[in-house]
């Protein structure tokens, strides 16, 4: 008889293929004249030697957890090699694309206008997705067809883990120093425009959008998924043995095909805003429909699909909040601008407010969801059915993550197009072309990161309640006071790790700003556009600034588990997780919704409003953006991972811990 389970990876193989058709596909296309090749071959040098760099920093980190995990599980030190094999391959391969589809996204903007640049901007993105997503669920079904034992498949979670934060803490800090050096130095002090080439910084911002928004976005929700998977599948276990296992990684193979479909209905349209939804709502509601008959068939019981269907809605309503906030549409945005009138003060503290208040919407939608979830799955009745709806709840929410990933991957594809075009030279209507795609990208990615947060907050839930059942755990006793110190060290930690990385990013924006100061100083006719800036020096200054500084974050959310966990105890480490949870998730919307307001605040200003560029408005809104550029590309999105890596540390160590060293 056929084991259902298989098909499972089955599907994902066929997403690998469909990501090397679509990879074909693109290196098909012309990429444009000489200075065209020659400019992409500079980020596209850029972002490799950067990726081989940090892989080779991180490599040493594996191979040292891995001994550690090979005395406590030979199996489980395998797995987690695996996992982190896996997603490095993920992060490559949507590099490649990335670079590859740039270039030639500039130049079908030339050729064939706007339909035929967001197509290949799309592709490039679909590469990315169908990548992550492929590799995730064969990683995981095949570790459990292999093994068919759970607690060995956390160790792949805890591989992709370990990557994801490297990935987007050192992608962050690339692409933010690159980006306020270039953006300070060159647009304020010297004023000249965005993706000017006589910016020395100007190709290592290029660079920095593949290396943090592909890269390490991608590696981010790799991550999640997986960890989703892992979750439900640890607690299906628990509610209905096989059956509870094999939902959930038909779900999987279900959002996949979904995605797919919904790839395939993102057409060369004059409207890429409208495109993008269409292929987004398509996936979703194809999932919601086979996620329907998938529960009848399996349990004879629609339960399971109420939580799907809760994932589902939270992850959309989420990504509609976000954009409110974000958007240069709607009024958040336009306040910040007009308070951009009286100066940078006014501007950053209208900042923080959209900032703080942009949590409201988001934490009302999780907690709903949370509920919904748990309860519509029988929780009241059944509290382990209840626990594997909370996980079903992150599947769902997760389960079109290739459409998500494509979507968002495509907005700094069509960004690093429009620099080509300016650099290039190439004709106005192309960079008109070019900005349009790149408006509708930072909306994207805006909605992107707020999917991302709320995705991390069910998975990092998922798998905290994962952990209270491996240990044994009926509950956990605030009133405890090692539960309570646990509980404010959890919340403390997403503030130092925010500490680490937005201290890493000054640091290494002023060695930028010293560099690209110095090259104007120094290499005379650079403002003339007779002589070529430097560009690999600042390029080298970014990528030594983000392998140096990544270390320190990485290891605080795996040691500080270990240590909390070992001395005060499993229930104290269950503390520490609720309260890193609580605290982690606020300052991710509030830090990644507050810079992505103050982004398009200046951009809504160059457009033309009060007084457009140059002006005073212009200027404080270039001030803000530079203090928000950290915010929503460095600290915030770093923090999903934060969460999430913690909770699974304490997942693989579990066995460890006890009643705590002197309790």
């Amino acid at each position: 008889m056929f084991n259902v389970l298989f098909i499972a990876p089955i599907v994902g193989v066929i997403a690998l293929i469909f990501a090397a058709i679509k990879a074909s596909s693109i290196n098909k296309v012309d990429p444009g004249n000489e200075r065209m090749k020659e400019i992409s071959k500079y980020i596209e040098d850029g972002a490799m030697a950067f990726m081989s760099r940090e892989y080779k920093s991180i490599a040493i980190f594996v191979v040292v957890l891995a001994i550690v995990l090979f005395f406590m599980n030979k199996l489980l030190s395998l797995t987690f090699i695996l996992g982190a094999i896996f997603s490095m391959i993920a992060g490559y391969v949507g590099m490649r694309a990335a670079t590859k589809a740039n270039v030639r996204t500039a130049n079908m903007a030339k050729e064939k206008g706007m339909a035929g640049a967001l197509q290949i901007a799309f592709s490039g993105g679909a590469v990315m997705g169908l990548t992550v997503v492929g590799l995730g669920l064969i990683g995981i079904s095949c570790c459990y067809l292999l093994f068919e034992k759970i607690e060995i498949i956390t160790g792949f979670s805890l591989g992709a883990s370990s990557i994801a934060l490297f990935a987007r803490v050192g992608g962050g800090i690339y692409t933010k120093a690159a980006d306020v050096g270039a953006d300070l130095v060159g647009k304020v002090e010297a004023g000249i425009p965005e993706d000017d080439p006589r910016n020395p910084a100007v190709i290592a911002d290029n660079v920095g959008d593949n290396v943090g928004d592909v890269a390490g976005m991608g590696a981010d929700l790799f991550e999640s998924y997986v960890g989703a998977l892992l979750s439900a599948i640890t607690l299906g276990a628990i509610a209905h043995k096989t059956e509870g296992i094999a939902f959930t990684l038909l779900i999987g193979a279900i959002g996949i095909i979904a995605s797919i479909i919904g790839i395939f209905f993102v057409r060369g349209d004059n409207n890429p805003q409208k495109s993008l939804n269409t292929g987004t709502l398509v996936s979703s509601l194809i999932t919601i429909v086979a996620a329907f008959f998938l529960s009848r068939y399996t349990f004879n019981d629609y339960r399971p699909f109420i939580a799907i269907v809760t994932g589902v809605l939270v992850g959309l309503i989420i990504s509609k909040i976000t954009e409110y906030y974000t958007s240069a549409e709607y009024s958040p945005v336009q306040k910040i601008a007009r308070e951009s009138g009286t100066g940078a003060s006014t501007n950053i503290i209208a900042g923080l407010s959209v900032g703080m208040m942009s949590t409201i919407g988001p934490i009302i939608v999780i907690s709903i969801g949370i509920i919904a979830a748990y309860y519509g799955t029988g929780g009241l009745s059944n509290p382990v059915n209840g626990l594997y709806g909370l996980a079903l709840g992150a599947v769902g929410m997760l389960s079109t993550t290739g459409m998500t990933i494509s979507v968002d991957a495509y907005g700094p594809i069509a960004d690093n197009a429009g620099g080509i075009a300016e650099m290039c030279d190439l004709p106005e209507e192309v960079r008109e072309i070019t900005d349009s795609l790149d408006a509708v990208g930072n909306t994207t990615a805006a909605i992107g990161k707020g999917f991302a947060i709320g995705s991390a907050a069910l998975t990092a839930l998922s798998l905290f309640v994962s952990y209270i059942q491996t240990v044994g755990l009926s509950s956990i006793d605030v009133s405890k006071p090692t539960v309570v110190a646990g509980m404010l060290i959890g919340g403390m930690l997403p503030f130092a790790f925010s500490a680490l990385t937005m201290d890493a990013v000054g640091k290494a924006a002023t060695k930028m700003i010293d560099e690209v100061r110095r090259q104007f100083r120094e290499i005379p006719g650079i403002m003339e556009g007779e002589a070529t800036p430097e560009y690999a020096t600042c390029v080298d200054i970014s990528t030594k600034a983000a392998l140096k500084e990544m270390i320190i974050p990485g290891l605080l959310a795996v040691i500080v588990p270990v240590i909390v966990g070992y001395v005060l105890g499993a229930e104290a480490l269950g503390g520490l997780l609720a309260g890193g949870l609580v605290v982690g998730v606020l300052m991710a919307i509030f830090m990644s919704n507050a810079g992505g307001a103050w982004d398009n605040a200046k951009k809504y200003i160059e457009s033309g409003v009060y007084g457009g560029k140059g002006s005073d408005s212009h200027k404080a809104a270039v001030t803000g953006d530079t203090v928000g550029d950290p915010f929503k590309d460095t600290s915030g999105p770093s923090l999903n991972i934060l969460i999430k890596l913690m909770t699974i540390v304490a997942l693989v160590f579990a066995p460890l811990f006890g009643s705590g060293l002197f309790f």
